[in-house]
């Protein structure tokens, strides 16, 4: 089977997104696909690890590039390159299915053909991680990118979510029938990831305890109120309450940081931005805790990495995803809210006991492994022949 995989970025780009494709790319070709990725990233071709990568990069002065600096309208411009891109090749040497992620919806113009089925794979929509006061550009933006990833959606042969309740979100912000096929289907982790955290020990019980944070300074991670926690943690630590600790921020810049965090805790806080996965693995070794305590994660990749190497999780009851991947195997400790005073109750027991992160972290241990790439690749080349079989049962184009 030959595939296309449309990303807004690939590694060695460090984002989730990126890190879920290459695992989409390299466990279907470990199912013996031939795989192409698209990524808008870069602008070059080339081979990665037996993965076919096309640079679909905007050149800022083109006409593309002119047009996404337009309210709205703007947001077709990466869908048009990919569309651009990929029937094109597709000309040469036809793919059976193309697979993109809802997120802003970069293979809208590709919904809906029959020649090429569409598969979409459920990340977060762009409306649960948006601010909620917008100016009247931002407004109409945010709903152009609602509209696209709906369409795009409803075009779609199939669609994949990570656990079944962020599908059955995801089919009631989309208004979706239950006639196409929708699968719960979990990412896998990188190789080197889970070698790396194969060989991690846990770190001494020496002050100060770290606790790593990893993602964007944005409301759906919880950022806010976890910076709230540690302020409120900073008191208890400075009157030798709870032992010291640190803060590394993965992802977030010193830039992103509260302006009315207390000094007390500021100190605490190294805001590292984005950094390579070397760097990623060093800080999951180095820490005692994992703090995410994120209102919703759709894919769950930092459950899934903290678990890998056997680190003590906070998370929150509020994401289903946290209930799902810590709470039932008991890998951590979730807050009763994604709120400042709930977090920081939580991290006060976690800091003061070393005994509760001891048995965190067997709960981690036992845990890990649970998605690996063969369960990845099968289930997802299962659902391509679902996608592919409905189109031509069906021969109904859903174009826009």
């Amino acid at each position: 089977m030959r595939t296309a995989l449309i990303a807004w970025d690939y590694p060695p780009s460090p984002s989730g997104l990126s890190t879920a494709t290459r695992e989409i790319a390299e466990s279907l070709l470990a199912q013996g696909c031939e795989v192409t990725v698209f990524s808008g990233d870069r602008s070059d071709a080339r081979m990665s690890d037996g993965v076919r990568i096309i640079g679909c990069a905007i050149p800022e002065r083109s006409r593309l590039g002119r047009l996404r600096t337009y309210a709205g309208i703007g947001h077709l411009a990466a869908p048009r390159r990919f569309r651009d891109a990929v029937l094109t090749a597709h000309a040469t040497t036809p793919f059976d299915v193309v697979e993109a992620t809802n997120w802003y919806a970069p293979a809208v113009l590709l919904a809906g053909r029959r020649d090429l089925p569409l598969v979409t794979r459920n990340s977060t929509p762009a409306s649960w991680s948006r601010e909620s006061r917008l100016s009247p550009r931002n407004r109409l933006d945010a709903w152009v990118a609602d509209m696209l990833e709906r369409r795009q959606a409803i075009g779609s042969a199939a669609l994949i979510s990570n656990t079944s309740d962020h599908g059955r979100r995801i089919a009631e912000l989309y208004r979706l029938d239950s006639r196409r096929p929708h699968a719960t289907i979990g990412l896998s982790l990188p190789q080197a990831l889970l070698t790396r955290a194969g060989e991690a020990e846990y770190p001494p019980h020496e002050e100060p305890l770290r606790i790593l944070f990893v993602g964007r300074a944005e409301a759906r991670k919880g950022f806010h109120e976890f910076m709230d926690a540690t302020a409120r943690v900073a008191e208890d630590a400075d009157a030798g309450l709870v032992p010291d600790f640190q803060v590394d921020l993965l992802g977030v810049p010193a830039s992103d940081l509260p302006e009315t965090l207390p000094a007390s805790a500021r100190r605490r806080i190294h805001a590292l931005g984005r950094q390579p996965d070397a760097v990623l693995f060093d800080l999951y070794e180095a820490a005692h805790i994992v703090s995410a305590p994120s209102r919703y994660e759709s894919f769950g990749l930092v459950y899934q990495e903290a678990i890998a190497f056997g680190r003590p999780i906070l998370a929150s009851t509020e994401d289903p995803s946290a209930r799902e991947f810590i709470g039932e195997t008991g890998a951590g400790v979730l807050a009763s809210a994604t709120e400042g005073g709930a977090i920081a109750e939580r991290l006060r027991e976690m800091l003061a006991s070393a005994a509760l992160r001891a048995r965190l972290r067997e709960k981690a241990l036992e845990a890990a492994g649970t998605f690996t790439r063969a369960t990845l690749g099968r289930q997802t080349l299962e659902v391509y022949k679902q996608a592919i079989a409905g189109d031509r049962d069906t021969g109904s184009a859903r174009a826009l």
